[in-house]
C-alpha cells in the first residue's frame, strides 16, 4: 500500500531526536544499557510526587470512567483556573480553560481553530522540531525567525517575517533546546509589537514552566500580551509525560474569544482526541500545587555543565527545562555527534531544532550516567582538534 508522499519526507527529514534515539537502542543492545550514555530524548526520568501517585490509585476506582463535555469536567477547569489566576496576573474562569491531550495535543487544537490553508505560523529558532509539522497538519506554513545569539527573541527579525497571511507566532519559555527563560522585557516587547497585528496570535508552549533554577520566575505571556493562549502539560512538571494530560488557557481579553474557544472545543472532536484523559483530569486538579524534585535537574545540570567545562566546550547556561545547547567544536554538528557516538554518548544534532552548529544534550538522566559519560566526551572533544 503507497505511503503518502509528503509522510515519506517527513520521515526522511524528521526528528533527529527519534533518530539518536532508536541508535541509542540499537548500541544497548550490543554493549548493554550501562555502558551507552543517552542523552537524547527528554523523556522524564524523575518519579513522579508520591501524592500524585496515590490520587492515581485511589481515584482509579471510584470515578467514573465515560465521556464528558469536551472541553473537560467543569469542576476540573474551574479548579485550574483559581489556580492560575494569580500565576497569570489574569482573572481566569473555567469557560478559558480547554483540557487536552498534553501540550502537543493541546497546540494541535489550537492552530486547528486558528488556521486557513496557507496560514503562516512563526517559529523562533531554536524550536522545537515538531511546530513544523503540527502547522502543517491544519494547512499552515511554518515561517522560521531565528533568535539573537543569546538565545532570547529577536524583536527586527519577527517584525521581517510577519506577513499579511501570519496567523500565530509560537513561543516556547522555558526553551527547548536552549533552556533560556524569556525574561519580562522580552514579553512586553512583543506585545507592543504586536499592537499593529491584531490577527496574530500568540501561542506560548510552557510545559517546563515549573522546572527553574536559582529562584527565577517565568512572566506571564497572558498579562503582557492580550492575544494570547498558552498550551501546557503535566507531562515534566509531574513526570506523567506517558499520560497525556495538559490544557489550554486562553486569554481573558483575546479578540473573539467565545468563537476560539467554541472552535478548540469542536477541534478538540475533530482531531479525534474527543476529551482528555478522564481520570488524569481529576488527578491533575487534586495536585495542582505538587511538583517533581526540581532540585534533582538542578544538580544534573552542575555536573553536566562541569563535564562540557572540562572538555572547553561552549554553551548555555540553562536557566529552566533540563537540557544543555552545546556549541559544536565542528561546524558540521552531526559530525560531532558521530564522533560522540563512537563514545557510545547519543546527543541531538541542532539542525534538529533549526540551528546547525550546535547540539543538544538532555539531562533527564542519573548523575553517575552523566559523570561516566565525561572521558568519551572529552575524547570527541579531542578528535575534532586533531
Amino acid at each position: 500500500m503507497p505511503v503518502a508522499s509528503k509522510m515519506l519526507d517527513f520521515m526522511e527529514k524528521s526528528s533527529w531526536i527519534r533518530k539518536m534515539f532508536e541508535e541509542g537502542a540499537r548500541l544497548k543492545a550490543i554493549h548493554g544499557s550501562d555502558r551507552v550514555y543517552d542523552f537524547s530524548l527528554g523523556n522524564p526520568d524523575v518519579p513522579p510526587p508520591e501524592r500524585v501517585l496515590m490520587r492515581m490509585a485511589a481515584l482509579a476506582g471510584s470515578m467514573f470512567h465515560g465521556y464528558m463535555a469536551n472541553a473537560g469536567y467543569p469542576d476540573v477547569r474551574s479548579a485550574i483556573a483559581a489556580h492560575l489566576s494569580p500565576v497569570y496576573g489574569v482573572p481566569l474562569t473555567a469557560d478559558e480553560i480547554v483540557m487536552s491531550c498534553g501540550a502537543g495535543g493541546a497546540m494541535n487544537v489550537v492552530l486547528k481553530a486558528l488556521l486557513n490553508p496557507g496560514d503562516e505560523v512563526i517559529a523562533l529558532a531554536p524550536y522545537f522540531v515538531e511546530y513544523g509539522f503540527y502547522a502543517d497538519n491544519h494547512g499552515g506554513k511554518l515561517v522560521v525567525a531565528n533568535c539573537g545569539s543569546d538565545f532570547l527573541p529577536d524583536m527586527q527579525a519577527i517584525a521581517g517575517r510577519i506577513t499579511p497571511r501570519t496567523k500565530a507566532i509560537i513561543i516556547n519559555s522555558p526553551n527547548n533546546p536552549t533552556g533560556r527563560v524569556y525574561p519580562e522585557e522580552v514579553l512586553q516587547a512583543l506585545g507592543n509589537l504586536l499592537k499593529d497585528h491584531a490577527d496574530v496570535t500568540v501561542i506560548s508552549d510552557e510545559p517546563y514552566r515549573a522546572i527553574v533554577y536559582d529562584n527565577r520566575a517565568v512572566p506571564s505571556v497572558l498579562r503582557h500580551i492580550p492575544n494570547s493562549v498558552v498550551v501546557t502539560s503535566a507531562s515534566k512538571e509531574l513526570s506523567l509525560a506517558g499520560e497525556r494530560i495538559g490544557y489550554i488557557a486562553v486569554n481573558p481579553g483575546i479578540d473573539r474569544k467565545s468563537e476560539l474557544i467554541n472552535a478548540m472545543i469542536l477541534a478538540t472532536r475533530i482531531l479525534g482526541f474527543v476529551n482528555a484523559p478522564a481520570l488524569m483530569q481529576k488527578v491533575l486538579a487534586e495536585c495542582l500545587n505538587d511538583r517533581v524534585d526540581v532540585q534533582i535537574y538542578r544538580a544534573r545540570r552542575d555536573v553536566m555543565c562541569a563535564v562540557f567545562d572540562r572538555a572547553g566546550l561552549t554553551y548555555v547556561p540553562p536557566e529552566g527545562a533540563f537540557y544543555l545547547f552545546v556549541k559544536s567544536p565542528l561546524q558540521d554538528e552531526v559530525a560531532f555527534c558521530t564522533l560522540l557516538l563512537e563514545e557510545r554518548v547519543l546527543a541531538v544534532p541542532g539542525r534538529g531544532f533549526g540551528w546547525p552548529g550546535w547540539v543538544r544534550f538532555t539531562y533527564c538522566v542519573d548523575e553517575s550516567i552523566i559523570a561516566a559519560a565525561g572521558p568519551g566526551i572529552v575524547r570527541a572533544v579531542e578528535k575534532c582538534g586533531a
